[in-house]
């Protein structure tokens, strides 16, 4: 196999091909949504058990039988899906819930299992879990693709079933760790299982070419298809000293009876410049721009708000241990489960006792679930004569990018103007990305800048939100030149200094902000205003609107 496939979907094919030859590669991380190449993808996978985002962990691990185990009197285990299972499918595994990840992790490690695990989540942010993604050697992103690219399986069920026969003899070249540690080094990966999988990739590939031993063909594809979306950085080689610059070589002095170092010491199989140049041709061709997005360091924002855990509603999570204090719910299942191994040892001690059941106070578990509060974006715009004059067009352009994103993900937007004596709520919080538009281009400039006024109206609109279950954020647009105080007189001392106490009332709250300073050239008294708000400060001096809009979006989802 001298190269890998040109498209991303057939290199999805080999990928899953290897995974069945040696299922200690652990899977296939496949980010699309659902359609017709990831169909094809999922049939040339084969028969697999199909777990969803909503499987519990008794279900899938197994766990104690509870009525057996209080029938029989003594400790009964129940068996999971994944007892027995030759290969799992994931759905909507971007859903997967954390600590169900981690544990899902940790049973592939000690049992490998081939997994294909489809992930939906293609909004930035969202994403599966880091500790499962870590167990799956491959990764492939099906953007973009359509019908014409609809891949073939890239091996029949006998060639696999050959190659995973063969296996156990491919042999490596002698320098191949050395070789792959480079590469990973090079590439800027940390992680060891990286390199790992890179050898077993190798040796996998040269089982389904027929051949005895992997090659630098061999080994430049498995790291190619292993380490390039982990890659942080393009490898590129040190250049070596030039001849005039370096000094002359001292001979050392040797006794007679020395060993030969030439036949002592082996010459590399693969010059390292080779394997370089063999990767770097296998590569992605978008693996630089997967590199800025970091398909594998996504950022932590998504649209959503803040995780919320308690015991009324939202995502299940895991019963803990607890009290019925009447604001908890009791989890029935999990408190039999505690109580149940005790059964035989209660019963003895409290022979005379009537209940069948003994439950005491330490067996008590409460139903726990996480809810997401929705965001609020509250874009706080300077409409006074300065601004106007200078970036209010390029702001109002960068607003209209973030409210379409931000109604894309489903946020909550709201629109404050100050301008004059005073800041105006143009838009209360909605969803309508047509009313919002609308709003925005009507927005007028001109007069004095009474930014403490905006800044008090977008907190006051924050505290609101938090008592709706809201998460808010507050976006400042402005050139930073305050001249109008809370009380409406001009005079550009007080304006600040009313400004400053505001922007400490934001921080004191615990509201999250960003501070475009959207001037013709930064303003120092700003950036020292988002040091007391405690906000991000971003300085775009001739910035467009695009330009703009992409800050902020990073900084609030950062």
């Amino acid at each position: 196999m001298s190269a890998l496939p040109e498209t991303e979907a057939d290199r999805a094919a080999l990928a899953l091909a290897l995974v069945q030859v040696d299922a200690s590669l652990g899977g296939l991380h496949l980010r699309a949504r659902s359609g017709p190449v990831r169909d094809s993808l999922v049939k040339i996978f084969g028969p697999a058990l199909r777990l969803g985002p909503g499987a519990s962990e008794d279900q899938i691990f197994g766990g104690l039988d509870v009525t057996e185990t209080l029938a029989k009197g003594r400790t009964v285990e129940r068996a999971g899906l994944l007892e027995g299972a030759r290969a799992l499918v994931l759905t909507s595994a971007e859903r997967l819930r954390p600590h169900l990840a981690a544990r899902l992790s940790q049973a592939l490690g000690a049992m490998p299992l081939p997994v294909l695990a489809l992930d939906e989540g293609i909004e930035e942010g969202e994403g599966i879990a880091p500790a499962l993604s870590e167990r799956l050697a491959f990764y492939a992103d099906l953007d973009g693709l359509g019908l014409a690219d609809i891949p073939g399986a890239a091996a029949d069920e006998d060639d696999i079933k050959t190659a995973r026969d063969a296996l156990p003899r491919i042999a490596l070249p002698e320098d191949a760790i050395a070789q792959i540690a480079t590469m990973t080094v090079l590439m800027g990966i940390s992680s060891a299982r990286a390199g790992h999988y890179a050898l077993r990739a190798a040796r996998a590939l040269a089982a389904l070419d027929g051949a005895e031993a992997a090659d630098a063909d061999h080994l430049a594809a498995a790291i190619a298809l292993t380490c390039g979306h982990r890659a942080t950085q393009m490898p590129q080689l040190e250049e070596p000293p030039s001849e005039e610059d370096a000094p002359p070589p001292e001979a050392p002095e040797e006794p007679e009876d020395a060993p030969d170092e030439a036949a002592s010491q082996q010459e590399s199989d693969i010059p390292e410049e080779l394997l370089l140049a063999a990767v770097m041709a296998q590569l992605p061709k978008d693996i630089l721009s997967r590199m800025a997005q970091g398909n594998t360091k996504r950022a932590s924002g998504s649209g959503a708000g803040a995780k919320r855990k308690g015991g009324a509603r939202g995502r299940p999570l895991p019963a803990r241990p607890g009290r019925l204090d009447g604001r908890t719910r009791l989890d029935l299942v999990a408190t039999l489960r505690a109580a149940a191994p005790w059964q035989t040892l209660r019963r003895k001690a409290m022979p005379d006792a009537p209940a069948p059941i003994h439950v005491r106070p330490s067996d008590i578990h409460t139903k726990r679930y996480e809810d997401s509060a929705e965001r609020l974006l509250i874009f706080t715009v300077d409409a006074s004569g300065s601004a106007a004059m200078a970036r209010l067009g390029e702001a109002k352009g960068a607003v209209e990018l973030l409210l379409a994103e931000a109604y894309a993900r489903r946020d909550h937007v709201a629109l404050i103007a100050f301008r004059g004596t005073q800041a105006d709520l143009m838009l209360p919080p909605t969803r309508s990305l047509v009313q919002t538009k609308r709003r925005l281009a009507g927005l007028p400039g001109g007069g004095g800048t009474p930014l403490a006024s905006g800044l008090m109206a977008a907190e006051d609109l924050a505290e609101q939100a938090r008592g709706r279950g809201m998460t808010p954020t507050i976006a400042l647009i402005t050139d930073g030149r305050a001249n109008i105080g809370l009380d409406g007189q001009p005079g550009r001392a007080q304006a600040g200094a009313d400004a400053t106490r505001a922007a400490r009332r934001i921080m004191a709250a615990g509201t999250a902000a960003l501070v475009i300073d959207a001037g013709n050239r930064p303003t120092p008294e700003l950036a020292t205003l988002s040091t007391a708000m405690g906000a991000q400060y971003l300085a775009l001096p001739r910035a467009d609107a695009q330009r703009l809009s992409r800050a902020a979006r990073d900084a609030l989802d950062a």
